[in-house]
This record gives C-alpha cells, structure tokens and sequence, in this order.
C-alpha cells in the first residue's frame, strides 16, 4: 500500500461532525440513525497500517489521520485498530515490546505513542476507537531468538508452544490466562478507548498433520474435563468470562466484543448449529464457544466474520445472519455483522463476489433481521481504495446520512 497523505481538516468541520455524532445537543443526536458502522484497521504484517515498517513519526502519524478521515468519508462511525497484533504494543505497554511493525525492530520505542494519538484523532473526528488484540499469538515466525530481549515468550520459554511455524502463548496455564488479559486490559486501563476488541484466533486454526502441544498443561490441569477440548473450551471461556468483568470495573463505559469465525457448529454436529456445511467450526477447531458467550450475556456486542456470499453452498450468509440474530435474541448483545470488502473483484474469488454489488446486497439482506444493528468491514485498505467500487455503491445504497452506534 503506498503512503497515504493527510486530508486537511478545519476545526470547524471537526467540530460540526463531533457535535453531530454524540458531542451536541441532544437535538441533534436524535436525528441520527443507530447503526454501527465499522472498519478493522489491521497492523500484523503491516496489512493497513502503517503502510511499512520504520517509516518516520511524521508519516506514520499522516497515514494514521487519512485511514481516520477515510472512515469519516465513508460515514463511518468507529475503526477498531489492531494494538497488540502478536504479543506486543502500539503503546508503551507495562507488559510487552513495541511492536516490530512500527520501527522494522521489536522493542525499539517509536518515539510518540500510536493507541494515544489514534483514540484522541477518533474523538475529535466523533469516531469511535475500539482496542484490537489478538490473545495468544506471540509471533508469525517460529524461532524465540527471534523476539526482543526481555520479552515475555522470553523469560518464560514454558508459556510458548510451536504451532504451524508460528508461536503461540499456550492457552491451558493460568499463569498464561493472568499475564495475556492484564496485557490487554493495560489498553483500557489507560486509554479512553471504547471498546477491547478479539479477533477470531484462539487456540490457532488446524494445521493438517500436526498437533497443538498442550499435554503436559493438560495433565497439570485438566482433570475434571471429560476430555481435552472441553478442558480447552474452558481455558477460552476463562479468558472471555474474566475479561469482561475487568473491563467492567477499569472503565465501565468501554465496551467488550469479539469478532468469532462465522460458523459456531454445523447443524450436523449440533441440532443448535446453522445450516451449513462449513469445514471449520469454531466450537470444535478453536475451542471459541462464540454461541455460549452470548447467550451467557459475557459480551456487549459479537462481530461474526460472515466472509461469504449469499447462495454459498457451504456457508450461505443468507442463512447465517438469521442464525446469529436468533443467537443474540433477548441477551442484550449487540449483533454487527464482519462483512468480507476485500473479496470483491478479488482474483479468484467466486463468481458472486465479481459483482461490485454484493456487499451491498448483504446489507439489504440485514434489513430483514432487526437484531442486526450495523456491519464492520475488512479491512481498512480496501475501505480506503476501494477498487472495485463496492464500498461506495454501500455508502450510495445505505448510509445516506451518519450515524451514532448503538448503545
């Protein structure tokens, strides 16, 4: 992706689209649809942001006010921003090293504070700004000589398991559990953020012909548990449960959600599952009982990734967004919607996805289902550039004014 210049913004513009979206009189506010209207802003590997590593502050910092002002563009109204994409930190963690996407160089300071500058920009724009972290994954690469002096995986070679040339945190020791949710919670702890965001990666997605090596954890731990995945289910629904009481109390108006792969069981495997026929279930693959967190009312909002078209045989979004809107029925968990921008016209993606007008037609679908209460796309790229005109033809279609998300 190259460089993004800054938009020029007036403190007057700013200041009238602050109003409008929440800073305002109450007036104003209730012209305003409530609708979530998202953007996932991803850092692993430098996917949106910054657009390389060891770029200068001044570039980051430009990048980083064009993605926001993008959103703004678009009508947006919150960008959730990948913080702590591989046990490290966008901020001057207590816990972890500077993230390597920032300098080229895990644990070398940046010299400014990135969450900082980036919940302070949202704010003044009226977007909201949600903490991305990703649990469990230490590193995309496998060798721990690898990571920065001092790190964690480091002084604690027994937390980190090898997994598909990747490594992982293990998610079966407590000690394991402790340490990765005060990470995390340190975002919230000392930032107005609006929400702490998971992605979908718990116990990691299944590598053909190897094994998640968690025995020794399992025999430590694991009795009780008629068997490993329900012992690791567990471990997941710990994390989850524990979280969101924190959360809670360090800052009771920042809210906790979870964007789970889109398919919780197939009715196959559970007659509760959707009508699908989907190969990875994340009840059974990642150990992420997605439906049990909601209707345990542990969440403010779930995001599914419904990253596939209306009509797929395997995982029909036509009947996975009524499986999730019953799903979240009577449990006060906001419903958004992940919706898949990136496959549009993409290069060997299925035909229905080379019509520009597929997204929309998803959120024409949502009309039909009130528990739907807005969409996130991924990723911040493609809302920027926008290739094949889909995210406009969205903005034409949808969002004929802003809107507030719901509370």
């Amino acid at each position: 992706m190259e460089p993004i210049s800054r938009r020029n913004f007036t403190a007057a513009a700013v200041g009238a689209l602050t109003g409008a979206l929440g800073g305002g009189p109450a007036a104003a506010r209730e012209r305003l649809p409530e609708q979530f209207r998202g953007m996932w802003a991803a850092t692993v590997a430098n996917l949106d942001w910054p657009s390389a590593p060891g770029l200068g502050v001044p570039e980051q910092r430009a990048e980083l006010l064009a993605l926001l002002d993008s959103a703004v563009d678009r009508r947006l109204n919150a960008v959730l921003l990948q913080v702590r994409p591989a046990a490290d930190a966008f901020w001057p963690s207590r816990y972890e090293p500077w993230s390597r996407y920032l300098t080229g160089t895990q644990g070398r300071d940046p010299g400014w504070d990135p969450l900082g500058h980036a919940v302070r920009e949202a704010h003044r724009r009226g977007l909201e700004l949600h903490a991305w972290c990703n649990p469990y994954r230490v590193s995309v690469q496998p060798d721990p000589g690898m990571l920065a002096p001092g790190h964690p995986a480091r002084r604690h070679p027994d937390w980190v398991v090898e997994y598909g040339g990747q490594l992982y945190y293990n998610p079966g020791l407590p000690a394991v559990r402790g340490f990765v949710r005060e990470a995390m919670l340190d975002a919230v702890r000392r930032y107005p953020v609006d929400g702490l965001h998971f992605d979908d990666y718990f116990y990691p997605y299944p590598v053909a012909g190897e094994e998640f090596d968690d025995a020794d954890a399992y025999q430590a731990y694991g009795s009780g548990f008629p068997d490993r995945a329900a012992w690791r289910r567990h471990n997941v629904d710990l994390l989850v449960w524990e979280t969101a009481a924190r959360i809670k109390r360090l800052r009771p108006g920042a809210r906790f959600g979870i964007s789970p792969f889109g398919v919780w069981r197939n009715d196959s495997a559970d007659p509760r599952g959707s009508r699908t026929a989907a190969g990875i279930q994340s009840y059974d693959d990642l150990y992420a009982d997605s439906r049990g967190w909601v209707r345990r009312g542990w969440l403010d909002y779930v995001c599914p990734q419904l990253y596939w078209n209306i009509g797929l045989a395997a995982a029909d979004y036509a009947k996975l967004v009524p499986w999730w809107s019953d799903a979240v029925d009577g449990t006060g968990v906001h419903l958004y919607i992940g919706e898949a921008l990136y496959r549009q016209e993409a290069p060997g993606q299925p035909a229905a996805w080379q019509n520009p007008g597929e997204l929309s037609r998803h959120l024409a679908f949502d009309r039909s289902w009130p528990q739907v209460l807005g969409n996130v796309y991924f990723s911040a790229r493609d809302v920027i550039a926008d290739p094949s005109g889909a995210m406009a033809r969205v903005v034409a279609d949808h969002y004929p004014t802003r809107a507030r998300p719901p509370r």
